[in-house]
């Protein structure tokens, strides 16, 4: 296999998506990296496999996903980062469509700005090669969609080699699903393993999962998210979590990774 990938634990028992890929010739990775008290736990991983990151890859503007790498940015360490990519709505889009998510997406900007770094703009249908490990754009921000406006937004990526691949849609919701199935990309969705959308719930719809016809499920979720536990036991909650996995039950897949089990390589 051309590429190794964790999922790496919360360290708040919050849903967030934190990734780690390493290349055959040890090249890192990141998807994404979790929230501001995630970043000490994931320094130090990128710390124990060569504190060099080749590439790293921003899904959306929320909390529990870029502000570990806003933390990173703008403290001290020698953590060396090459290439990042994103595909960002602007600030003022943000605070005209989910401006609860204004104050993250403008401390990222300003550490950005600060540490000179330049974000490379994705595209749709880009492909990304590095080291034997093949990155497909299947989707980019969508500004017309204002409902669940940053998780429609996602970044879709499809991560692959010879020997297997991984459909990454972040937080994507049922209209970018619903967009994604019906546009020119629908069947570069297929994929061995599948990160669950939005953390199991309230993200892409059944027919979204069925067009991936994954035999892997990756869950960024917490106990409480899986369990559908909002203090009163499981199923007390209002998230849709066990209709979800009620889903992937029904579409055959056995095999399970789950945020809350900790640190996990993805086999």
């Amino acid at each position: 296999m051309a590429f190794t990938l964790w999922q790496l634990p919360s360290q708040t028992r919050s849903q967030m998506n934190s990734y780690v890929i390493r290349s055959a010739h040890g090249r890192l990775i990141v998807i994404d990296g979790g929230m501001t008290q995630d970043a000490g736990y994931l320094r130090g991983f990128l710390a124990a496999h060569g504190n060099h990151v080749h590439t790293w890859f921003i899904t959306h503007q929320h909390l529990d996903h870029v502000d570990a790498l806003t933390q990173i940015l703008t403290s001290a360490g020698d953590l060396d980062i090459g290439h990042i990519h994103a595909s960002l709505n602007t600030a003022a889009w943000v605070a005209a469509h989910e401006a609860s998510q204004l104050d993250s997406t403008v401390q990222l900007n300003e550490a950005l700005k600060a540490t000179g770094r330049d974000v490379v703009d994705l595209e749709l249908g880009q492909v990304l090669q590095i080291d034997g490990v093949r990155f497909e754009i299947l989707g980019i921000r969508n500004p017309e969609i204002t409902a669940n406006a940053i998780n429609n937004s996602s970044v879709v990526m499809r991560v692959g080699d010879e020997d297997r691949s991984v459909l990454f849609p972040a937080d994507l919701g049922v209209e970018g699903g619903r967009k994604l199935l019906a546009g020119p990309y629908r069947e570069r969705l297929q994929a061995d393993c599948v990160q669950m959308a939005h953390h199991g719930q309230n993200g892409v719809e059944q027919d979204f999962y069925a067009a991936v016809g994954a035999n892997v499920c990756i869950w960024p979720t917490p106990q409480w998210l899986w369990d559908n536990d909002n203090g009163g036991g499981a199923g007390s909650g209002s998230w849709k979590t066990l209709e979800v996995r009620a889903w992937m039950d029904a579409l055959g897949v056995r095999q399970h990774y789950r945020l809350f089990d900790g640190l996990q390589e993805i086999s």
